[in-house]
């Protein structure tokens, strides 16, 4: 914050950093962490340390294969020029502790609008102590062909390590832009990512969002993400979290205009003792406006899915469309969902739904494909493949498709 006594960015920061002075961490005594214990991630002793360096191949490790464009790589929270590879033409990529200097109008207007309300005690540690993370500025009427790839690379080869990445993606009326968010800890100490990040979609904008989290057992993910839509934009936001520690992601989408579009699609395919937290929340402010939101789970050995959907339908949000369905297929006796779909309506020309379902692997179907003399284990991975598969056949790059379905096959053939 040194030099930056006057900025309005400041000033969010001081009252975030003295809100979170105040604040206690959650426990699962709140309502909205009842399912989440986050007392053993806050108790570690973690290194905020910055100084670390990465080898080549350490870091060309993590990149997932098949995707072009940008690949924006930070370590230990710290963008990485020498890591990076930026060539996109028509719209600004950059570090956001350099965008504080060189655009300041575009990042105060959009810094801390959202989040700076937000009452989780992570969400305001963030806001006060995050250092760097990334600046994406896409202009009126430019698109983005190719996509932008973020990897946040934490190094717990010597200690255990926390990070707290501040992300803000502008795109302004008229443009387009995909960008592919990817975590991964190198080492085997833990790690705790603290991220924020916040995407303002102008009218007539289109963003696609991907966030991949195939972490280290020993790593942990705490994750908001707050979206403003204008009239007439398009939002797809997908999450794909398959192996870490305890992983928490928050969703939050206001619709603040007339006809747009917003769609959420989540997955997770977990084992071990893996603990995956979705929380999402849609805000219907306006007329005419249509959500879908699809989430799908597979759960084995020891681990945990829980899933919270909010959708939230103003007074004057009539002719809303929105839909919202959770399903859950659970593999063995220790694993665990729980689910809790929740609609709120103060209008009275809306279509909504909501739903929710766990079960067991379909024995008719598992025997139907057996009688086939397909064998038992084969049988049951296509079966889950054609499970997961709704959700990553809405994936529109290529390359991150293909990659998903290569995991989702390696896990279920394991």
């Amino acid at each position: 914050m040194n030099g930056e006594a006057s900025s309005p960015v400041n000033g969010i920061r001081q009252e975030a950093f003295k809100a979170f002075e105040g604040m206690e961490f959650p426990t699962i005594k709140h309502e909205e962490w009842k399912f989440t214990n986050v007392q053993k991630l806050v108790k570690n002793h973690y290194s905020f340390s910055q100084e670390t360096k990465l080898s080549a191949d350490e870091v060309s490790n993590a990149f997932i294969e098949g995707i072009e464009g940008d690949r924006i790589v930070f370590i230990n929270g710290i963008f990485s020029e020498e890591h990076s590879s930026i060539s996109a033409s028509g719209l600004t990529v950059k570090s956001l502790a350099q965008a504080f200097k060189e655009n300041k109008d575009v990042v105060e207007a959009h810094f801390g609008q959202e989040s700076n309300l937000e009452e989780s005690t992570f969400a305001k540690a963030n806001t006060a102590l995050s250092k760097d993370g990334i600046f994406i500025h896409v202009p009126k009427g430019k698109a983005i062909e190719k996509p932008i790839s973020l990897y946040f690379l934490s190094d717990a080869k010597n200690e255990a390590i926390a990070t707290t990445p501040r992300n803000l993606i502008v795109a302004e009326e008229n443009s387009q832009v995909t960008v592919i968010e990817v975590f991964k800890t190198i080492g085997e100490n833990q790690s705790l990512a603290n991220n924020v990040t916040e995407i303002s979609v102008a009218n007539h904008a289109i963003v696609d969002y991907y966030k991949v989290q195939n972490e280290a057992s020993q790593a942990s993910i705490i994750d908001c993400t707050k979206v403003i839509q204008g009239k007439e934009s398009h939002f797809t936001g997908t999450t794909i979290s398959l192996k870490g520690d305890i992983i928490r992601n928050n969703l939050d989408i206001t619709l603040d205009g007339e006809h747009l579009d917003s769609y959420m699609h989540g997955l997770y395919l977990l084992d071990g003792t893996t603990h995956v937290d979705n929380h999402t929340a849609v805000d219907h402010k306006y007329p005419n406006c249509h959500s879908n939101e699809l989430y799908k789970g597979i759960v084995d050995d020891k681990s945990r899915g829980v899933f919270n959907g909010k959708i939230f339908v103003r007074q004057d949000a009539q002719k809303t469309n929105a839909f919202q369905n959770n399903r859950n297929i659970v593999l063995s006796d220790d694993a665990k969902v729980n689910t809790k779909p929740q609609l709120e309506i103060w209008a009275d020309d809306v279509s909504c739904s909501h739903g929710c379902t766990i079960g067991q692997m379909d024995e008719e179907a598992l025997f139907y494909l057996q009688a086939r003399g397909i064998s038992k284990t084969r049988s049951k991975a296509m079966l889950m493949n054609a499970f997961a598969g709704e959700v990553v056949e809405k994936i529109k790059v290529e390359g991150l498709r293909t990659y998903i379905e290569t995991l989702i096959e390696e896990r279920l053939h394991a």
